[in-house]
């Protein structure tokens, strides 16, 4: 597995499909949003552990969901048609980083949302390139995610939920939102369970990777 090092004072990457299977393609550089802007235009994005450095990553496949494929089961329509959620966007963004940082996910030891990524990615908010979505109980932020808007692609990065189906909820108002702007996926990065349940599916990364070339031709307002 050739891992590349990046140079701190250029903003060029490897061709993603240099990359193994596993999709780590390269270390080191910052998270600087000209770096990340440059990544995510290219299909790649930072993963990492505290103790690691900057670890950049294309995985194959790669997981996607078609806004007209996402599934809602019974429960959840349900759950949407009762109201008890108030869905608001980028109304917090830092907040809702702050939450997913807090959640203990299954196999996983601590956190890749690190301060200084919840300060990275809060710059890109600020420059509109990223976005959150989000549930409210009583007042109270209890849902949502986040993610980065790459020409006609969101590409989604975390998930919190202190209620359940909340987060759903609020994913469901973010599909209707894209849909409504001519948005035509959700990039979910990695196979889970839980999102192919939701209707996302495998995708060859060279199809991926031709997607999101064809989506800087296609800009969309969030």
């Amino acid at each position: 597995m050739n891992i590349l090092p990046l140079d701190k004072y250029s903003y060029s990457f490897p061709d993603p499909l240099y990359a193994c299977d596993e999709g780590i393609l390269a270390y080191g550089g910052d998270l600087s949003s000209t770096r990340l802007i440059t990544a995510y235009t290219k299909g790649i994005f930072p993963w990492y552990n505290k103790t690691d450095p900057i670890l950049w990553w294309s995985p194959n496949p790669r997981l996607v969901l078609d806004l007209s494929e996402f599934k809602i089961s019974k429960s959840l329509k349900k759950t949407i048609n009762k109201n008890i959620f108030e869905i608001k966007f980028d109304t917090n963004f830092k907040e809702v980083m702050n939450q997913c940082s807090k959640i203990n996910r299954e196999g996983q030891e601590g956190t890749w949302i690190l301060p200084e990524t919840i300060e990275a990615y809060t710059k890109l908010f600020e420059m509109k390139f990223a976005h959150s979505f989000e549930a409210y109980y009583n007042g109270e932020l209890v849902g949502g995610g986040y993610g980065i808007n790459i020409g006609n692609i969101f590409c989604g990065e975390s998930m919190f939920s202190k209620m359940n189906d909340a987060s759903k909820v609020a994913l469901y108002y973010l599909v209707q939102r894209l849909k409504q702007n001519d948005f035509i996926l959700i990039d979910c990065q990695i196979p889970t369970p839980h999102l192919e349940s939701l209707g996302a599916k495998k995708i060859p990364r060279e199809e991926f990777l031709s997607l999101v070339a064809r989506s800087k031709e296609n800009p969309k307002d969030f």
